[in-house]
């Protein structure tokens, strides 16, 4: 099993020590540490860990609670494979997919950023969505200028962004685990400015328009 550990921890020497000890003693084999965040003397980690099936979350929860300072934002499972770079790849693909490029996008982003789905929408209603998007979906009003990171009604949380050339706007979901952080919404901007500047883009969403 494949976990997503987010903490926020003092920013001193020997925290984040605390911090995998505690995650190897519960049984958790480290595979990344990601800084999310420093500053006012607080740092912000993503750690991935693979954990056996048997481990259940609330004891890593109950473990992580018990080292000082520390404070657990959310812990919920993962696809994204550690130590690759699995958004070059996609891009990679995109470029060569033709009429599938905005499909291949919306299927690869929740994997991309541990989420659960992803869809695109156009004037209320729902142009392509990754096969674990709901039947009927909530989609925030009005669309935010740029993207944004949101937390909705029962706790969905959401980027939200604008696909402006395209007259689309796309929804990122994940329903466990911590709201989406900014470091989160500041690298889905960067995949989807160069998705939007890709020739087979247009065309792609001509197609899906047409169905």
């Amino acid at each position: 099993m494949l976990l997503r550990v987010r903490v926020a921890l003092p920013d001193r020497p020997g925290s984040l020590a605390q911090v995998t000890k505690v995650l190897g003693v519960a049984g958790a084999d480290i595979t990344q540490v990601t800084v999310l965040d420093r500053g006012a003397g607080m740092a912000v980690d993503d750690i991935t860990v693979f954990c056996p099936e048997s481990t259940p979350r609330q004891a890593l929860l109950k473990s992580l609670q018990s080292v000082q300072d520390v404070t657990v934002e959310g812990i919920w499972t993962t696809r994204e494979a550690p130590g690759t770079y699995p958004e070059l790849e996609i891009l990679k693909y995109i470029t060569t997919a033709g009429d599938r490029a905005l499909t291949t996008l919306v299927d690869s982003l929740p994997v991309l950023f541990s989420a659960d789905w992803a869809a695109t929408t156009a004037e209320h209603r729902v142009v392509y969505a990754s096969w674990r998007a709901p039947q009927e979906l909530t989609i925030p009003e009005p669309t935010p200028p740029r993207p944004t990171a949101m937390t909705l009604e029962g706790g969905l949380h959401v980027i939200h962004a604008p696909l402006p050339p395209l007259a689309l706007s796309l929804l990122l979901a994940r329903s466990e685990g911590p709201a989406f952080h900014r470091i989160e919404v500041h690298r889905l901007t960067r995949i989807l400015e160069i998705f939007l500047s890709l020739p087979a883009t247009e065309r792609s969403v001509a197609r899906q328009l047409r169905k």
